[in-house]
């Protein structure tokens, strides 16, 4: 294996290649416990509110440990890294393989979730550093299939699984997946050097535990309890004001673990309030439609995996697509025209009822998800493009925990919309209400992302 890498090159594409399947193998995991969840609760005897932490836990711990990997990026060698990553990931897919109970079938999802936030930092800081400069949106176009193809194909995946046999084998396949992903790394990774005398700064890694886990979990709470329940402000307030600590702190101790200077930057600031927005608007859109499909349209569980299935499958060859594009015209023309499919889909689907056939569905749906496969790599290598190399893992990591809070914050309030339209009087002359609403509200901010792309992004 090691004679197939020749050269700088070689090596980069290597290490660029495991670090992007590890973290598809991450955000894989993520999601298609979703399709497993009715066979792992009846085998543990689990109700639905005990059963959703297995998701909720994964998005809480990867918006933790994202920003711990500037520390490895800087203490440890890549390698290490890659490594320690590594581990935590075989650890938790032995234990979920192997679970005899739920505790420990969540503990071997906490590790998962930790190596997912170690990694995609890293595949990101490797895409935007280890590049030549007219390669790299390409770079992060390809990484794209494990940002947006991996997560979005996961149910799809998991319940094939589950169905055919049994849902310890997907953690089977994750097992069998990483221990390859490992001898690569050995064979084909060179060590290089870490900074040993970086300091890994205790209190501020607690702040921002708390502050982005507190964001996460008031916003993951939203969905199930009253915007007045403690359960949802108390967290909601408690995040802020430990997230304002941890950046206040940022700034004033010599070895931060997030270096705030790369908000010094307009070009990274504009990219992250633009793939902010994305965020919320798309992600708690594929948990909506399958509702919409089975519920008021009276379609089953292959009908709504049927309408999201084009724009899944097409995020595999956009992605990388978009990425070609940028590297060739620029970012300004590539995401113009997908932030107008974002728009223009995500307006669209505000409209759809329960008369509306499938089809018209599934093509309102691609259209949104063509814009969003489309936005994805671009904006995030163009954000990256906008900082020095030596906090470019800074930006990547502060970036991604606060996508993944404001992904849970559109998905906790489409859900709360329809558990609070699905109860009024309108709803009952208008069974589709609740979902055009949850729907309308994915459309502001698509449209916020594409005014935002027309107004900054050049």
């Amino acid at each position: 294996m090691r004679k197939l890498v020749k050269g700088e090159r070689g090596r980069v594409y290597a290490l660029f290649a495991i670090v992007m399947l590890a973290s598809a193998f991450g955000n894989l995991s993520q999601t298609a416990v979703n399709a497993m969840m009715p066979e792992i609760m009846g085998e543990f005897a689990l109700d639905v509110s005990l059963g959703q932490w297995l998701t909720t836990s994964y998005m809480l711990v990867l918006g933790i440990a994202v920003p711990a990997a500037t520390f490895l990026g800087k203490r440890f060698t890549t390698r290490q890294h890659v490594f320690i990553a590594l581990a935590f990931f075989l650890v938790g897919a032995l234990a979920d393989c192997l679970a005899s109970n739920f505790a420990v079938l969540l503990a071997g999802r906490i590790c998962q979730a930790v190596s997912t936030g170690l990694l995609l930092p890293l595949m990101q800081t490797i895409a935007m550093t280890r590049f030549p400069e007219g390669r790299r949106a390409t770079a992060m176009g390809i990484a794209g299939i494990a940002m947006g193809f991996a997560p979005n194909i996961g149910p799809t995946v998991g319940g094939a699984f589950s169905f055919s046999f049994g849902w310890r084998s997907f953690f089977v396949l994750l097992l069998a997946g990483v221990v390859v992903l490992g001898v690569a790394t050995a064979l084909l990774v060179r060590g290089g050097e870490g900074n040993r005398s970086e300091r890994f700064d205790t209190l501020s890694f607690m702040l921002s535990a708390l502050g982005f886990g507190g964001l996460l979990l008031g916003f993951s709470e939203a969905s199930s309890f009253a915007l007045t329940s403690p359960f949802v402000w108390g967290p909601l307030v408690a995040g802020a004001v430990f997230l304002v600590l941890f950046v206040q702190r940022q700034k004033r101790v010599d070895d931060p673990l997030i270096n705030m200077d790369i908000f010094k930057s307009g070009q990274y600031t504009v990219g992250f309030a633009v793939l902010c927005l994305l965020h919320a608007s798309f992600m708690g859109v594929t948990l909506v439609i399958p509702l919409y499909v089975e519920g008021p349209c009276g379609g089953t569980a292959l009908d709504a995996g049927i309408v999201l299935l084009p724009g899944t499958l097409a995020a595999l060859f956009l992605n990388p697509l978009a990425g070609v594009l940028t590297d060739r015209f620029g970012i300004r023309p590539v995401t113009l025209a997908s932030g107008a499919l974002l728009a223009v889909g995500s307006v669209l689907m505000v409209f759809l009822d329960e008369e509306t056939p499938l089809a018209v569905t599934t093509f309102c749906q691609a259209v949104r998800a063509f814009g969003v496969s489309g936005l994805m790599g671009p904006l995030i290598s163009w954000s990256l493009a906008g900082l020095p190399g030596r906090i470019v893992t800074d930006g990547s990591s502060f970036s991604i925990a606060g996508r993944q809070a404001c992904a849970s914050l559109g998905t906790s309030v489409m859900v709360l919309l329809i558990a609070l339209a699905g109860t009024s009087a309108a709803a009952a002359s208008n069974p589709a209400l609740p979902y055009q609403l949850a729907f309308a509200f994915s459309a502001v901010f698509a449209v916020a992302t594409f005014v935002g792309i027309v107004a900054k992004v050049r």
